[in-house]
């Protein structure tokens, strides 16, 4: 299907995505950084973690709010309150010493407001997607999420530093003129509007997820997404302090590599592929069943990853972070468009929202990695790694395809 081809709704929300993502990309990574220079490592630490909980539960908050109401009108609210927090983010650094409490609080407020309009804005893909185009959308939306994320990551490494008040300024700019887009050019094609069926609100919410969890199929894809990626999200925990402390540099003519440059090397290799092959992939799995896609992707992208986690040597990290990506490529459109295909009409934010404890889960796994790897040798991590994925795929397999065969 051709982009002039593509529903609306499918364009304004690539196209938003794609600039919000590229500039946030070039400020969300340093967060921890700014607040441990600006408080200490302890306070950073801590108050990092708590975002990550708020953002869960108020992401549950606003799958449901996205089911019940309008959900034109909640894109138009939270990223109004996000451009407004951006804001207040760019004045508390225009002091010789930063307002650093301003600062918090209005990222704890960005945090909320993004964290009640993302379901709306994933959900909006499927309502303006069939089963049949479904792939082909969430393919290329695969592939704009990593080309505005090494734009952001560019950005971030050329501004942040001596530019920081332009850099919040850009990220300002872009995020007012996304509810000017979304008021403008998105048309609200929810009819399914769930109904209320608890006076208590908070009943009616926790009534809602019920549903959710008690969704088998889908609990297990969620749980099985969640192991799957926690391989992936390693690269930038375990993987990288392994890398950090016992990578032997290489000298390539002038350059030493140390193992903090070999674990940028590996970021930007996984980039460069996606942005250069996720469609030639994409065209040639399109001639195979999704199962068999699903299934051979995903064994490549463990067999990539596995190795990755306890291989020393240059040239096996890039071969085997090559491979990883390669199965990544492979298995992602078909995960995301037949988890959405599982998703009923009327609760398409809900289950959205509660399928994002598979990025949660397994960022809070990948974390844990680290304290693992303190006490197990390269080796047996690259056992539990390997048991991760065997497991995830189990889970996941079954869940999308299972029930449809009985």
């Amino acid at each position: 299907m051709k982009w002039k081809n593509y529903p609306r709704n499918i364009k304004v929300r690539l196209i938003t995505s794609f600039f919000n993502r590229a500039v946030s990309s070039a400020v969300m990574p340093f967060m921890a950084l700014f607040f441990a220079q600006e408080t200490n490592k302890v306070w950073a630490g801590v108050f990092l973690i708590c975002t990550v909980f708020i953002s869960f539960f108020v992401n549950l908050v606003g799958g449901y709010i996205s089911d019940r109401f309008p959900r034109k009108r909640v894109l138009v609210l939270t990223s109004f309150i996000s451009a407004l927090t951006f804001l207040v983010m760019t004045i508390s650094l225009f002091p010789e010493k930063n307002i650093i409490w301003l600062f918090a609080l209005a990222y704890v407020a960005y945090i909320v407001a993004s964290s009640l309009g993302r379901p709306a804005m994933h959900a909006i893909i499927i309502d303006s997607t069939t089963p049949e185009n479904r792939k082909e959308v969430y393919a290329l939306d695969y592939w704009l999420v990593n080309l505005s994320m090494a734009i952001g990551a560019a950005l971030g490494g050329l501004l942040y530093i001596n530019h920081q008040i332009e850099l919040f300024a850009m990220l300002t700019f872009t995020s007012i003129s996304l509810p000017i887009a979304y008021k403008i050019w998105l048309i609200d094609e929810h009819t399914n509007q769930l109904v209320k069926k608890h006076a208590n609100v908070f009943l009616d919410l926790v009534h809602n997820y019920k549903v959710a969890f008690q969704d088998r199929p889908f609990v297990k894809v969620v749980i099985g997404s969640m192991f799957i990626f926690a391989a992936e999200f390693t690269l930038n925990s375990y993987i990288g302090v392994r890398l950090a402390e016992t990578f032997k540099s290489v000298v390539i003519g002038d350059l030493q590599i140390a193992g903090v440059h070999m674990l940028s090397i590996l970021n930007i290799e996984n980039m460069l592929l996606v942005v250069l092959f996720t469609f030639l992939i994409n065209r040639f799995t399109d001639r195979f069943s999704k199962k068999k896609v699903l299934l051979s992707g995903l064994i490549i992208y463990s067999v990539g990853y596995i190795t990755i986690t306890s291989a020393n040597t240059w040239y096996i990290l890039i071969l085997f972070n090559f491979i990883a990506t390669l199965g990544e490529l492979i298995y992602s459109p078909v995960r995301n468009a037949e988890q959405a295909n599982m998703i009923p009409a009327d609760k398409r934010g809900s289950y959205s929202a509660f399928s994002n404890f598979s990025f949660s889960g397994a960022d809070l796994i990948a974390r844990s990695t680290i304290i693992i790897g303190a006490f197990l040798i390269p080796t047996l991590m690259s056992v539990y790694i390997g048991i991760l994925l065997m497991t995830g795929i189990f889970l996941l397999y079954t869940g999308l395809f299972f029930r449809k065969t009985h």
